[in-house]
């Protein structure tokens, strides 16, 4: 049969399709044979395209079902030989493939980027360092993260179109059935949720429609894995040896391991808030109201009590540091694990060999002082199953142990990888069986386990852990927050998002009280959809003008919290392909591809370019734009649990936080302020006004032993429609403190802490009449 392929010169596809329907099959190159339960691939100079690699010119014989995505992965890398090689007998010991565009990374963007490419006519390779395709879409993450859905268009939609139809069929439904599952909508235009191997799936049909060669577990030699000269990547070297040249390079990697390679500029870590001029960015121990905190008193101290006895592991002795500053610090990582309840699927936690008790010491002591939250979030996926995330204090985000991963080597990687798993897995175990875990918790532990049928050859366990951020370019155009929030509209959009501006705690610091706190945590509502540039997605004008990088496109540590979400990621992989087919059609450079060209073409194939109609460019009012001395909820000490918002606009700073209309008599929001001058210092709070919001807000304002108290209507707007509202008249002597306290004491209604204002009153002249 393939020698009859090769002489039809038939596309990969119908190859694929034909060796599937076949019962046995044979050919003489190298030796080759497919049979029904078997799989054998390729010669020796076609790389290790076999998980478990080929060594020599012999086939490696593997036991499995046709039609899983490992064979078609086989069939890919046997069409690859016949159709790459460029010779009917298969024969060259040439270790070079060339392409007219290279993908590189097994991604959601990886994926649906050589697929745009061959929809577009163009030859695609997809080099994946993983041997199943997908990314965080098939490894866990099927509860996804959409923003506002009206905004996802061309083939990310077209993926959860085909995650719909999986699920009109009867027989997806294998452990419930799809009227007991909420969010299956029969008549949807699209399903949102999906377990992982439906994702993979989906992905390896497009994949296989499209005649897309795929290389799997081929990593990027590192370092010298990219050929670079006159500013363009001539070709990739794999570990393998094998070289692959291509016109067009696509880095769709979660790590940015080609764009750094290639030598394109980026950073790691997060920016202080000064070089972008945002808000959100840099280190933020106040801004740390969310779930993932500590509610309760936990003392850091390996001996309760004694701080001579060292830290616990993991607990940041650097303390609060400054507000905005920037660090090498990156988000936390986790495994999204595929959980079920289930019994006839459930596989209970293990403990892992690796096991040390010390490292739960923290989580121990959490629950110990009353916090009895379940530390985890499980999203319900279909078939009983989860999208299991981090949640609350001691979770499955392993804080501060990422911060080598994104420079690290393939080898220091795993080990990171590894270090990740057996600390969940052992968290996993702890709370549904350590005896220092509250009975409920372990009763309620002890429902829970793996999805049996879920990453069946990995023990159950998702096979990528949840890279957050890595490296991120830097290129003419830097996405910030200002970019989020729609106070910059680019007019070179491809393609948008909308989720919020969402960063996972990045370390343990012990606060001014003695005890432990998380820092890092924000998730802020970026207040609708907004644009992406072209720029953003191409290095910067004089570095490789061949590649673009879809996934670490050039974004603020905190704009780069909202894009990072997986269908953005699909709709910048598409948008990516379409930029370089169209520079080969052109012969010009990615920087000089005209975005009106690039614009037709995306709209033509379904991509969303245009904001959601009634979606305005917002102002940013900053606090020292303002007359006198305005500090907003990020100078303020908060008390009780507050969350941040900024669902109604008209606030100073990058955001306000409400009190949850929960909790009264519990929070409290102050401010203080060293009076610069001697005299009469007028105070004056701002909030966003609704009907929800309380009507006696109480206010008081302490100096020098005077207390004022005041009520504030927070149903209204401020004083005759200012920002501010006057509340109190204080004396001050230069150098008082003047301290303003916020409380939701017996209040009803959201209770807003948005900003106060200092304003020395300067004295009145005196009248010649007096």
């Amino acid at each position: 049969m393939v020698r009859r392929c090769i002489q039809r010169s038939i596309s990969v596809g119908t190859l694929i399709r034909e060796l599937n329907g076949a019962r046995n099959v044979t050919c003489s190159a190298e030796s080759c044979s497919i049979l029904e339960d078997d799989c054998s691939v390729v010669p020796q100079w076609f790389g290790k395209f076999m998980h478990g690699g080929l060594v020599s010119t012999q086939c490696v014989i593997r036991r499995m079902t046709l039609g899983t995505p490992v064979v078609l992965n086989c069939l890919n890398a046997l069409a690859a030989l016949i159709i790459l090689s460029g010779c009917g007998t298969a024969q060259s010991t040439s270790q070079i493939i060339t392409a007219d565009v290279v993908v590189y990374g097994g991604t959601s963007a990886g994926v649906i980027a050589a697929v745009q490419t061959a929809k577009m006519g163009r030859t695609a390779v997809l080099v994946s360092p993983t041997l199943h395709l997908g990314g965080m879409s098939s490894s866990g993450l099927g509860f996804t993260d959409t923003g506002n859905k009206q905004v996802i268009g061309g083939l990310a939609r077209d993926f959860y179109r085909r995650i719909q139809r999986h699920y009109l069929q009867r027989e997806a439904w294998r452990q419930e059935a799809s009227e007991e599952y909420s969010r299956f909508h029969q008549h949807a235009d699209a399903m949102w949720v999906f377990e992982p191997h439906v994702a993979e799936q989906v992905f390896e049909e497009l994949l296989a429609e499209n005649d897309i060669v795929v290389m799997r577990e081929e990593r990027l030699q590192r370092p010298g894995g990219a050929v670079v000269g006159d500013d363009r990547i001539h070709e990739i070297v794999l570990e393998s040896g094998v070289m692959i040249r291509g016109s067009q390079f696509i880095d769709a990697t979660y790590e940015g391991d080609l764009m750094a390679a290639a030598g394109v500029r980026y950073v790691t870590g997060r920016e202080s808030n000064e070089v972008w001029g945002e808000t959100l960015n840099g280190n933020q121990p106040l801004q740390n109201t969310h779930n993932h905190r500590f509610v309760t008193s936990v003392d850091p101290w390996v001996i309760p009590g004694d701080s001579s006895s060292g830290l616990l592991d993991g607990i940041d002795a650097g303390g609060r540091g400054i507000e905005g500053a920037g660090d090498q610090r990156i988000q936390a990582y986790c495994f999204r694990l595929c959980m079920t309840r289930d019994e006839t699927n459930r596989r209970p936690f293990e403990k892992p060999d690796s096991y040390r008790e010390e490292d739960y010491e923290l989580l121990f002591r959490t629950l110990e002082s009353g916090d009895l939250r379940l530390p985890f979030s499980p999203a319900l996926l279909p078939n009983r199953k989860t999208d299991t995330n981090n949640n609350h204090a001691v979770s499955t985000d392993f804080i501060g142990q990422n911060y080598d991963y994104p420079e690290a080597s393939w080898e220091q990687r795993e080990l990171i990888i590894q270090r990740h798993r057996s600390w969940q897995e052992g968290l996993m175990w702890t709370l549904s069986y350590h005896p220092r875990v509250p009975k409920s918790i372990r009763r309620e532990m002890q429902q829970w386990g793996l999805a049996a049928d879920e990453f069946e050859e990995n023990s159950n366990w998702p096979r990528e852990l949840y890279i957050r951020e890595s490296r991120r370019m830097v290129s003419d155009y830097v996405m910030t927050e200002m970019d989020c929030r729609r106070v910059r509209l680019v007019e070179d959009a491809v393609g948008l998002g909308s989720y919020n501006m969402d960063s996972h705690n990045v370390r343990r610091f012990v606060n001014d009280d003695g005890f432990v706190q998380n820092e890092g945590d924000v998730q802020v509502s970026p207040g609708g959809a907004y644009l992406i540039s072209y720029r953003s997605i191409i290095p910067a004008r004089g570095q490789a003008s061949n590649l673009s990088v879809p996934v670490c496109l050039s974004a603020s540590h905190i704009a780069y919290g909202s894009i990072r979400m997986e269908p953005v990621f699909m709709i910048l992989g598409q948008s990516a392909a379409t930029a370089a087919v169209l520079c080969l059609e052109d012969e010009v450079a990615l920087q000089d591809l005209p975005w009106q060209k690039l614009q037709s073409r995306l709209l033509q194939d379904g991509q969303v370019l245009d904001l959601p109609a009634g979606s305005q460019a917002r102002e940013m009012i900053r606090p020292e734009d303002l007359a006198g001395v305005v500090l907003d909820e990020t100078a303020a000490e908060l008390r009780g649990a507050w969350t941040p918002s900024s669902s109604n606009p008209g606030f100073v700073g990058g955001l306000y936080l409400h009190d949850g209309n929960t909790e009264k008599g519990q929070k409290q929001a102050v401010w203080e302020y060293q009076a610069a001058e001697s005299g009469s210092w007028e105070i004056s709070l701002s909030w966003t006004a609704h009907q929800n919001r309380a009507k006696h807000a109480r206010v008081s304002v302490q100096c020098g032993g005077v207390t004022v108290s005041a009520e504030v209507d927070q149903t209204l707007e401020p004083m005759e429609q200012s920002l501010f509202q006057p509340v109190a008249v204080i004396r001050a002597e230069k150098g008082e403190m003047i301290r303003v306290t916020l409380s939701n004491v017996a209040t009803s209604g959201y209770v807003i802490a948005d900003a106060v204002r200092f304003q020395r009153l300067l004295a009145r002249p005196a009248d010649p009449d007096d």
